[in-house]
């Protein structure tokens, strides 16, 4: 029992925490399914290493164990769910300036935007303009405004719900699989 068993708990509390994190941020999301199906996973886990733990109370490398693989595992849970990014995002640009370049320069990437425009408390003029993105787009869109529009305000949000349009997204067609993870 030297090593072999605090090293099963802290195996077995890490797995179950980053499941715990990934399935809290999926019912965030609205991804009822999946959260469901990652929950039964995650509670046989964690009924394995709680048991381990609450059959040896008295052994402290057990314990400790458990918490490290509690800590650890939240930590790469969310990791592991940003890596995965599943789901859509909306991101608002504002600007003072004319917007068209960076409407082009968006657009040539692929996005689709709408432009509202406004004014502001401290400017005559603004442009808002909102764009429906998947969150694994979040990065290439994140390098182009940070590196060629840096004078720019922008805000990202989670989508949880969101109609399928084709007229407005393009005519993706959505797989079972797809559906069933809340793509």
């Amino acid at each position: 029992m030297d090593l072999i068993l605090p090293l099963i708990i802290l195996i077995a509390k890490i797995v179950e925490a980053s499941l715990e994190t990934i399935r809290t941020v999926y019912i965030s999301r609205g991804h009822k399914y999946l959260a469901s199906g990652i929950g039964v996973l995650k509670t046989g886990i964690w009924l394995i290493s709680t048991g381990i733990v609450l059959t040896n109370l008295s052994y402290l490398p057990g314990i400790i164990a458990y918490i490290a693989g509690y800590g650890i595992g939240t930590l790469l849970g969310m990791e592991i769910e940003k890596k995965i990014a599943i789901g859509n995002e909306v991101v608002r640009i504002i600007g003072v300036k004319e917007p068209d370049a960076l409407m082009q320069r968006l657009g040539d990437l692929g996005f689709g935007i709408t432009r509202i425009n406004g004014s502001g408390r401290f400017t005559q003029t603004v442009s808002v303009l909102f764009l429906v993105i998947p969150r694994r787009e979040e990065g290439r869109l994140l390098d182009v405004l940070q590196k060629e529009y840096p004078d720019l305000l922008f805000t990202i949000e989670d989508i949880s719900t969101m109609s399928e349009r084709s007229g407005y997204f393009g005519n993706q067609r959505k797989h079972f699989l797809s559906s069933l993870l809340g793509q």
